[in-house]
């Protein structure tokens, strides 16, 4: 099947999610205007996947590695060394690296709850200057920042001692509106909360953003340590599965996935990883990519970010774009260059709006096959649907090799 097809990883990150009384009992994946879904759905397999075996966090990291392809207990050593690997960040085999995200705590009578994990969806351009501040003051032979985009960055402690890798960490996400002194680093994390507390002051130093906070405007005021591990190493895509890759997103975790899988990445102007991103770019350069590749996993963060805000306006928007500015267009453009071709449909974990955080609940996921339609329903794609069907993956990282049709290696993690 592999020589005759070209295939398409559509992720709608945190599209997934559950009934809502503002929706008259529907979730917003039936709410949302979605045509090209519902169209699919008609001709399309529906099923439910595993991204998140039991025992790990519900994070896009262990999601999206199940997505790839890759099964966590064989692959995962942890979030933020995916992301090194987007970042072109060496690590030693004793070098551990923190996620490292620009938030915005609320101090209210001397108790700090925090605000937002994106410190207001910063800039890339402000975070950076906040990143070079902390590296001029904090920087050490062993302790080094590394920016990214927005509010995701990096910490590199070299030679980490191997408690302190240990130390359990919240995803600021997860603690939204709750008190941080419950989820500071304790027992060997003093260095971790240091650098925490150092970063405060150091914010508040620079002018741009002590004014910017003294008017009660929302921007960063700290970091947040989290999503620690060592260097990851991953099969090659293309020897599992037997085809070539690239893989489209805004964000690091998928591009270093993407890369340490050894696949293309293919940089999209104007791609942000919020309501905002250029989907006509996407998926335009989508189409670019399958010219010289069997295979793209095309990803969209926006209905993950809209859910941790908690905004359901957003999260309808967020998919209803993927559904008509980006699904639309890719699915005109593999009809007109490629008649043959198979998309895979589906969100890495749900992120619920009443939650504003991820689950480890099955995800509903959408196969087209354009050569071989079969009868799938008529009542379009989305999570009672897809329950509904017969197909159900335990161990959702197989579903990669449903969708090729085979995997081609003898590795036996296959």
């Amino acid at each position: 099947m592999t020589e005759n097809y070209k295939y398409v990883v559509l992720l709608g990150d945190g599209m997934a999610d559950e009934p809502l009384a503002e929706l008259d009992g529907r979730t917003p994946l039936q709410a949302a205007s979605t045509p090209n879904f519902d169209r699919l759905a008609e001709v399309s397999e529906l099923g439910t996947a595993v991204t998140v075996p039991e025992g790990f966090p519900a994070g896009s990291d262990v999601a999206n590695l199940s997505v790839f392809g890759y099964a966590p207990a064989d692959y995962y050593t942890g979030r933020a060394p995916l992301e090194a690997a987007s970042m072109g960040l060496e690590l030693g085999p004793d070098d551990v690296v923190f996620r490292c995200n620009l938030v915005n705590i609320l101090h209210y009578q001397a108790r700090g709850f925090m605000h937002d994990f994106s410190a207001g969806h910063i800039s890339t351009a402000d975070a950076h200057e906040i990143i070079a501040a902390l590296n001029r003051e904090l920087k050490t032979p062993q302790i080094e920042f590394f920016p990214g985009v927005s509010y995701r960055h990096l910490l590199l402690i070299r030679n980490c001692p191997p408690e302190l890798a240990r130390v359990s960490l919240a995803p600021p996400h997860d603690i939204i509106g709750q008190e941080v002194v419950d989820h500071l680093p304790a027992d060997y994390g003093s260095l971790l909360l240091n650098l925490m507390t150092s970063s405060q002051m150091i914010i508040h130093g620079l002018p741009k953003f002590r004014e910017r906070l003294d008017r009660g405007e929302e921007t960063a005021n700290s970091i947040w340590l989290w999503g620690q591990g060592k260097r990851p190493r991953l099969d090659s895509f293309k020897e599992l599965y037997g085809v070539s890759g690239a893989v489209i997103s805004a964000v690091d975790l998928i591009k270093g996935i993407g890369l340490l899988a050894g696949m293309e990445v293919i940089e999209v102007p104007g791609a942000t990883g919020y309501l905002d991103t250029n989907y006509e770019n996407k998926a335009a350069f989508a189409l670019r990519a399958l010219a010289g590749h069997d295979f793209v996993y095309l990803h969209v963060e926006s209905p993950d970010e809209s859910s941790h805000e908690g905004s359901l306006e957003k999260k309808l928007q967020a998919i209803g774009d993927l559904d008509q500015r980006l699904l639309g267009p890719l699915l005109e453009g593999l009809a007109r260059k490629f008649p043959g071709h198979r998309i895979l449909v589906l969100p890495d974990h749900p992120t619920p709006i009443r939650l504003k955080t991820h689950t480890a609940a099955p995800v509903p996921f959408m196969l087209y096959d354009s050569l071989r339609p079969v009868a799938g329903s008529e009542a379009g794609y989305n999570e009672i649907t897809a329950a509904a069907a017969a197909n159900h993956f335990a161990e959702g990282w197989r579903l990669q090799k449903h969708f090729i049709g085979k995997a081609v290696s003898c590795n036996e993690k296959l």
